[in-house]
């Protein structure tokens, strides 16, 4: 009889792990419950188009990597890969936000996505999140980078961060780069993967994030 085994990429947290687990989780709280976030905590298991809508059809997560089964009622369900869309929902399903209204809301717990587990990759991984609803600006961004900043001042790593931030821009800017963008590839149509070939029609920004080397190599110019 062969021994029962963990599935592939989702570990066991093993009693000195789990000191370290509850180290974290009990900093991230402090920080967030100083900065006046409440604790939401969410299902694990949402309806699949919840994710299609908000994250898109056409990222990887979606098209690769979600745990999604049909329930006996034929429901499309999937275990959740992040944790921002259900937030939304939940904030908007239950009325904690409206006209005019700030929400601060934080979680944590398991997340997951069916890849190829490697080191810093699970199938079953745990993240932290922050979400402020009502708020259009950039401030919300500061403001979450900043969390961030006290978080890993807390537990001491700062010193070993970076911090990169990138933008795509505005809406317009956006359709601008992405003409840009079209154009620049199709010279490139008979090179690229067969996967960028179909975003190139769909999603060209979806290129920027492929791990082919071929495209990889066009892209760097």
């Amino acid at each position: 009889m062969k021994t029962a085994r963990s599935i592939r990429g989702m570990s066991d947290i093993l009693p000195e792990e789990v000191v370290c687990y509850q180290f974290l989780e009990s900093v991230f709280r402090d920080v967030l419950h100083s900065y006046g976030y409440d604790e939401i905590r969410l299902p694990l298991v949402e309806y699949a188009e919840l994710f299609r809508r908000s994250i898109g059809c056409e990222t990887d997560i979606v098209e690769k990597e979600m745990y999604t089964f049909l329930d006996r009622s034929d429901e499309l369900l999937c275990l959740r890969p992040e944790g921002t869309a259900g937030c939304v929902r939940a904030a908007v399903q239950n009325g904690l936000i409206s006209q005019g209204s700030i929400k601060k809301l934080w979680y944590m717990g398991s997340m997951f996505r069916y890849e190829r587990p490697q080191k810093g990759r699970l199938r079953q991984f745990h993240q932290f999140g922050v979400e402020l609803l009502g708020v259009k600006d950039y401030f919300a961004d500061i403001e979450t980078i900043y969390l961030a900043k006290c978080f890993l001042k807390k537990i001491d790593v700062l010193s070993q961060t970076i911090l990169k931030i990138n933008s795509l821009g505005d809406n317009e800017s956006r359709e601008n780069y992405k003409i840009k963008l079209k154009s620049f590839l199709k010279k490139y149509i008979n090179d690229l993967s067969s996967e960028s070939k179909i975003r190139l029609e769909n999603n060209p920004l979806r290129i920027l994030d492929s791990k082919n080397k071929k495209d990889i190599e066009i892209l760097s110019s």
